[in-house]
């Protein structure tokens, strides 16, 4: 068993608490870094044809972290993505417009250095950035802008597994009207 999947004993109780409320595993969440998680700022290049972004390079990022999918999403003004967290993938994202988020990110690993600190950032793109966020890092996004915005995501685990065979893995605190992970 790897180290991320123990912080996860079932989908109904991540990280030996309770989706919805407060127990005694559970720290009241302060402001600050998180242990794994990596900001990159991205560069924009651009001329008269109009830009371009390296959104990811094999030489500048982990091996265990390299995609093994890719994804786009649109989210639309004022719309959330999450909270929810992985037991054992590791999520690469890059935001870098149209549209403005801001990301929500909560440390719940009991393990983990940081176990308590929350985090929260603008991310898109008046801010271009990509993210690492590993397994069992709450996290979770809302676009403040007036316009839908675009986000891309290369995790290092296929979505459902081979030939979609398997169970997803997704913690979906969204689905909790009452949950500790608030995105305000």
């Amino acid at each position: 068993m790897n180290n991320a999947s123990s912080y996860v004993q079932n989908t109904t109780r991540p990280f030996g608490t309770s989706p919805l409320h407060a127990s005694s595993q559970t720290p009241p969440f302060h402001e600050g870094s998180i242990h794994g998680v990596v900001f990159q700022t991205l560069k924009r290049h651009g001329d008269a044809r109009g830009w371009l972004i390296e959104l990811f390079r094999e030489d500048e990022i982990e091996t265990e972290h390299l995609p093994r999918m890719a994804y786009a999403s649109q989210t639309f003004p004022g719309a959330s993505r999450g909270p929810h967290a992985h037991r054992t993938q590791t999520d690469f994202f890059m935001f870098f417009g149209p549209g403005d988020f801001m990301l929500y990110l909560w440390d719940n690993r009991p393990d983990s250095p940081t176990f308590g600190s929350k985090r929260v950032a603008l991310v898109g793109e008046s801010s271009p950035r990509s993210v690492v966020i590993p397994p069992g890092v709450v996290h979770g996004y809302k676009n403040i802008s007036e316009v839908p915005g675009l986000v891309f995501n290369a995790p290092d685990q296929l979505y459902a597994g081979s030939g979609r065979s398997e169970p997803v893995d997704e913690i979906r605190y969204e689905d909790f009207h009452d949950n500790l992970y608030v995105m305000d």
